[in-house]
């Protein structure tokens, strides 16, 4: 895997999140609802952002994604307290690493299906045929 497709990816989530992250007010004027789906939005992007980065480490150090996607959250929060009309929470930090133990699990319980560590699909099936 070259470092293009390795890397692209955990970049352009990163991306997404920081473009979120800027915009003054993502409210939907749905009441509860809005709060309900904006933290929704954090564990699915979060768990995006996880298994990304679990990826582009070939998914041999989900402690360094972990660590990572960590860091990325907590700098997130950091940057909403510097945009107008949004604040940080650090609530959100925890509802993000939420996200990131989802995806974990996830990757975890399609290794141990599959029969052992490693990714949760033949990421080598190609090169395995060759």
């Amino acid at each position: 895997m070259g470092p293009v497709s390795r890397y692209a990816p955990p970049v352009a989530v990163m991306t997404l999140i920081f473009a979120l992250s800027a915009t003054p007010d993502l409210g939907t004027g749905l009441g509860t609802w809005d709060l309900v789906l904006r933290k929704i939005a954090h564990v699915t992007i979060f768990a995006v952002l996880w298994l990304t980065l679990a990826r582009a480490t070939e998914w041999r150090r989900p402690v360094t994604a972990t660590v990572i996607a960590l860091l990325y959250a907590g700098s997130d929060e950091f940057h909403q307290t510097l945009v107008e009309g949004r604040h940080g929470a650090a609530l959100d930090v925890a509802i993000d690493a939420f996200g990131m133990g989802l995806a974990a699990l996830a990757w975890t319980l399609a290794a141990r299906r599959r029969g052992g560590p490693g990714p949760p699909w033949p990421v080598f099936a190609a090169q395995s045929r060759a």
